[in-house]
């Protein structure tokens, strides 16, 4: 169980499939159920989106796309903004972009560092 939470803390993208590759490689025979098993006992899951997660709620509002058939003609016609979630050694950080559609420049970026110490 201590090799899977280490390797999980290195690769938290290997679900049960890479986690048995990865300890038969090592010297570690073992099936995918145990793995399986001693995940779910550890509460240890791949970071992988689960099926259903593009499926639309029924019950949320549908906005209408405003810019379907607007010609972008000039620079700071049209913006749009991005927000990223950054993990840190020492907390994370949040990244802003926005973005001029017309010329594809970067008009602003902004960072936000919270300390979780």
């Amino acid at each position: 169980m201590r090799l899977i939470d280490e390797q999980c803390t290195r690769a938290p993208f290997y679900g049960s499939r890479k986690i048995t590759a990865w300890l038969n490689d090592q010297g570690h025979p073992v099936n995918r159920k145990r793995i399986q098993r001693l995940m779910g006992l550890m509460g240890i899951q791949g970071v992988a989106p689960s099926p259903g997660t593009s499926v639309r709620n029924k019950e949320h509002k549908v906005y209408p796309y405003l810019l379907r058939g607007v010609d972008i003609v000039r620079p700071n016609q049209v913006w749009s903004t991005d927000i990223t979630y950054c993990p840190m050694p020492q907390g994370f950080m949040y990244l802003v972009a926005i973005i001029d559609w017309y010329s594809r420049c970067v008009t602003s970026l902004q960072t936000w560092a919270l300390s979780t110490i």
